[in-house]
């Protein structure tokens, strides 16, 4: 997830954690976007839902920079009885000195109708996104947050994209160059078209593209061999045979997605940009994982201050192909469904400081894991130096832990191996308060709530099977011996 400067002159930023949504232009009707739960893949239309008919619903407002204008706000909220679940504030990327207040909430199409005339007459923006009748909490899962059951449903969150994607900021190394601002709108564009089961459309890459690859891979591959974990090295030239990782080549993510899951059952889903800690890590839960397939800006090949294509390919993906590290990152997503706001934010700094900075022990020495290390020149050879500040992993820890994008991380957390790191995190979890836990169905790609004991029968039904299967291959194996 994170991206960090690779040059030998010191780091920088990198990705932060936040949360935003699709920016959607509506007309004076409230636009809702409607889901059937009832079909076998989630159908989505846009359309007006009857006067009755309840949903979830995130509104989006714009607010100038002014004492009381959110408190006006909410009072338009109580005076149409419409109940929020979930309210953050940010700096609008639109308007530079106003702020933009996106609130999540639940009522009938009538009431949020009503209040989105109101708030119009009050504000400058109000956009909604999306109306979702199939989330509405029972009496048990009031108060949860929205999140995906299906594979399908990130649809619905892809493509709330933080920050970047086609807009940069003035300190980008691309702000002014306005081919390569085409360029990055391009790449946006592919990403927020794209729905599930679509295929990922193959590129072709400019030669400046090309270039700025090969800077990257062939620096990097010159610490891999010292630096870099056993799963990492030993999957580096898989994705060389299958992929066709190499200097003078960009993979096609279309062959990395199949690659990844014929090894481990993760695929690529293409995205535009930042995504919020929740969004991202529920992909996760569903082994998908949202990859950027712009390259950063040719002026600083070894610099990039987002995660670009150069360190998803050569930061992630060649651990994702390890079936041990797939299931640690996906037991991170898991535990993020239906988290408290607190809750993510500290399964996302764990992340930080593993999937994205983890270090390893392997015989008796360090090496890095994190993608952030291994797309990190000098990040990478400063944190197997001997003078970083070196920890234990243990996420009741890890997870206060500060996470730096600005420089150098303070401490790094080591783990004996990913099955450590995997049962660590598995206990972690359970501190989590939900009313509820989730367990992933990799036949119908869905999670099930588990969350009363008819729920809780049809998995032991489940893990019976699965018993007698185990039962039968020792029976067999048995036998085989005796003969």
């Amino acid at each position: 997830m994170y991206a960090k400067k690779s040059d030998e002159q010191g780091p920088s930023r990198g990705r932060s954690f936040g949360s935003a949504y699709e920016e959607k232009q509506l007309n004076n009707e409230v636009t809702f976007i409607k889901i059937d739960e009832n079909q076998d893949n989630r159908s989505i239309s846009t359309g007006r839902p009857t006067s009755s008919e309840k949903g979830i619903a995130t509104i989006i407002i714009s607010l100038k920079d002014e004492v009381g204008g959110l408190i006006k706000a909410l009072r338009l909220f109580q005076e149409k009885h419409v109940n929020h679940v979930h309210i953050e504030s940010h700096k609008s990327r639109r308007r530079k000195s106003d702020f933009e207040i996106f609130v999540d909430c639940d009522a009938d199409y009538k009431q949020l109708n009503e209040l989105t005339q109101l708030l119009r007459k009050h504000t400058d923006v109000v956009e909604i996104t999306p109306f979702d009748n199939s989330t509405l909490p029972d009496d048990d899962m009031a108060g949860v947050p929205w999140f995906p059951k299906k594979i399908s449903d990130l649809d619905l969150c892809a493509n709330r994209v933080l920050m970047y994607g086609s807009e940069l900021d003035a300190d980008h190394p691309g702000f002014k160059d306005n081919i390569y601002l085409k360029r990055r709108k391009y790449f946006a564009d592919l990403a927020i078209s794209y729905k599930h089961g679509d295929p990922i459309l193959r590129i072709d890459f400019t030669t400046e593209e090309v270039h700025t690859w090969g800077v990257v891979f062939r620096e990097l591959n010159k610490l891999y061999l010292s630096h870099a974990c056993k799963e990492y090295l030993k999957n580096l030239p898989l994705l060389t045979k299958y992929c066709n990782y190499s200097e003078d080549n960009i993979p096609q993510l279309a062959d990395v997605s199949h690659f990844l899951n014929e090894r481990s059952g993760f695929i690529i889903r293409p995205v535009a940009g930042y995504l919020s800690p929740r969004d991202f890590l529920a992909g996760l839960a569903f082994r998908v994982f949202h990859c950027t397939q712009y390259v950063r800006h040719s002026s600083e090949p070894l610099y990039t201050p987002e995660p670009d294509t150069c360190h998803e390919l050569l930061g992630h993906v060649p651990l994702l192909a390890e079936p041990s590290f797939a299931q640690f990152s996906q037991e991170i997503g898991l535990a993020s469904l239906g988290a408290s706001d607190d809750d993510v934010q500290k399964l996302a700094t764990c992340y930080f400081f593993t999937v994205e900075f983890g270090l390893c022990k392997q015989d008796g020495k360090l090496r890095a894991y994190g993608a952030g290390l291994l797309s990190s020149i000098s990040e990478l050879k400063h944190a197997l130096s001997g003078k970083a500040h070196i920890l234990p992993f243990d996420p009741m820890v890890t997870c206060n832990q500060e996470c730096i994008i600005t420089t150098f991380q303070e401490v790094y957390f080591v783990s004996q191996s990913f099955e450590e790191a995997k049962n660590k995190m598995r206990e972690f979890a359970k501190t989590i308060q939900r009313p509820f836990t989730v367990r992933y169905n990799p036949y119908t790609q869905s999670v099930d709530v588990l969350k009363d004991t008819n729920s809780i029968k049809s998995m032991v039904k489940d893990i019976r099977h699965e018993l007698d299967i185990v039962e039968d291959a020792l029976n067999r194996l048995n036998k085989h011996l005796k003969v």
